[in-house]
């Protein structure tokens, strides 16, 4: 099963028609979320921040959100049923 992350939930990106095809971008910019994700193998957060002009902050921000969501859903625990 894939997880389908809700990135409305995230403060740090912005989708508006029009813009990048309505696609998820970093807020108050042009540069598509995705842009991370794929380069990420090959650059560190500095050099992500340096190459597409998005601040260290959005980064952490996006990866955190990402990190989070993919964590199990917690439940709270069951009572157990009195012995008989």
């Amino acid at each position: 099963m894939t997880a389908i992350l809700d990135w409305s939930q995230c403060p740090a990106v912005e989708s508006i028609p029009g813009k990048r095809s309505a696609a998820w971008v970093f807020k108050g910019t042009r540069m598509p979320i995705s842009t991370v994700f794929e380069n990420l193998q090959d650059m560190n957060i500095d050099e992500l921040v340096e190459e597409f002009g998005v601040t260290r902050e959005q980064v952490r921000a996006v990866l955190a959100f990402a990190a989070h969501s993919a964590e199990a859903p917690t439940t709270a625990p069951r009572a157990l049923s009195p012995a008989i």
